[in-house]
């Protein structure tokens, strides 16, 4: 959980003062995920509280046509924070922003724009919150001495490892130590199952600043890795045989202090069920969204803890969904097929709008599988109504076109920008020929 302060413009004039910050990073994020952001220098800081800092919005993948690229930074005046690093031509701050038309209106086509949406959708329904906590994976290369990244994982550590095998160690503890800097609460980090993957979590918050700061956690992540000489990578899949990276999403609802998932003898709520109905109903389409890379899906395969079937669970990890045995203002449901190449704004305002669909109009939820679904047979699957997730990028984009509601959980604009820009990556991916291919056919024909 980032602290969150309520900053008024004249606090921040006096920051910059008190502080030395000589330049503002005005960050957003595009429909793929990737953060952006127009430098300007403190001279500005005037420019920039009035929103009146402009950029070409037409050069942002899924943002506006050319003929309509002058687009508007609203910064959100809470997410005011100091980089800890990159101090030597004077301190750089940050400011998270909305986009907005030169009209003066939040534009649709942004997806943080969006999220607010659902929020108010949310809130219109009765809730105050969406608590998320995100469980962000990745792996760290060596790299060359270029600096550019490798195929070589810098340790061959496994599950909770640690020095001299996990060689990841103070890279992790530095990470750490400048998220807490920046007012992230850690509350654990390890080495996960894979060689060379890491795993940090940070204490649940709201939707909005969770996505905020998943954001930022990545860039966190990758600027402390590139010091200590190694490349931080949040692929979900970059080497085959061994467990891909997820990020998986807890999540709960609450009513002010009240954990509206959480019930008596601390079994799951009525509303927490028809929650879960709801994200399992849109499942399939909710994958294009989640898993939205061509290599996402070398990750959703059986064998290596990632979840490939539509199902949940109590207790065991094979189900999309797993209920922990937490108790009270800690009751949360957890999705474990995302993974870190989503965009956070978009994923948690799908994953949350389904969810509302399910508790708006009162699904039952399924019977929990409690079985191994990996070592059942398909038969067996079938008698359950278990139902596979999409098996590729291109499977799961149909199922996105079919799922009406889930596009409008991310709105006209962004659901056709977000087409586009898969099908335009499916269709490149269709055209390369691997080594796979031509060390398997080649000596055949």
């Amino acid at each position: 959980m980032v602290k969150v302060h309520k900053y008024s413009a004249e606090d921040i004039k006096k920051l910059v003062v008190d502080e030395n910050v000589e330049f503002l990073c005005l960050m957003f994020t595009d429909i793929n995920g990737i953060i952006k952001n127009v430098e300007v220098p403190v001279s500005q800081i005037d420019k920039v509280l009035a929103n009146k800092i402009t950029f070409d919005g037409s050069s942002i993948d899924g943002f506006t046509r050319i003929e309509e690229s002058d687009m508007l930074l609203h910064p959100d005046l809470s997410t005011w924070l100091i980089f800890p690093w990159g101090s030597e031509h004077g301190k750089v701050a940050r400011l998270i922003c909305d986009i907005y038309t030169t009209d003066g209106e939040p534009f649709a086509g942004d997806p943080r724009v969006n999220l607010q949406r659902i929020i108010k959708k949310m809130k219109g329904m009765g809730y105050t919150n969406f608590n998320i906590g995100p469980e962000p994976e990745f792996f760290l290369f060596n790299t060359d001495e270029k600096g550019n990244p490798t195929l070589h994982l810098n340790d061959d550590g496994s599950y909770f490892d640690f020095s001299p095998v996990d060689l990841g160690e103070n890279c992790r503890r530095d990470i750490v130590l400048e998220l807490e800097k920046m007012g992230f609460e850690v509350e654990a980090s390890h080495h996960e199952v894979a060689p060379g993957q890491q795993e940090i979590d940070f204490k649940y918050e709201d939707a909005l600043s969770a996505a905020d700061s998943i954001q930022m956690f990545k860039l966190v992540v990758k600027t402390i890795a590139k010091q200590h000489g190694l490349y931080a990578t949040f692929m979900p899949k970059p080497l085959q045989g061994i467990n891909g990276s997820g990020m998986h999403i807890n999540m709960s609802l609450f009513n002010g202090d009240t954990n509206i998932f959480d019930d008596k003898d601390d079994k799951l709520s009525p509303v927490a069920k028809q929650f879960m109905s709801g994200i399992l109903k849109h499942a399939r389409a909710l994958t294009a969204v989640n898993n939205p890379t061509i290599n996402s899906y070398k990750r959703l395969v059986p064998g290596f803890e990632a979840p490939t079937y539509i199902a949940w669970s109590g207790k065991n990890r094979s189900p999309l969904i797993r209920v922990p045995a937490a108790k009270g203002k800690s009751k949360r449901v957890e999705m474990r097929s995302v993974d870190p190449t989503t965009n956070p704004y978009l994923a948690i305002a799908a994953i949350l709008d389904a969810g509302l669909d399910g508790v708006k109009n009162g699904y039952e939820l399924a019977p929990e599988v409690k079985e191994n679904i990996y070592e059942m047979t398909e038969e067996e699957r079938a008698e359950e109504g278990i139902v596979d997730l999409p098996s590729t990028l291109h499977n799961s984009l149909k199922a996105l076109r079919k799922d009406e509601y889930v596009q409008n959980s991310l709105g006209k604009g962004l659901t056709n920008s977000f087409f586009a820009a898969k099908n335009a990556e499916w269709a490149q991916y269709q055209q390369t020929v691997s080594q796979w291919e031509r060390d398997t056919y080649m000596p055949l024909y």
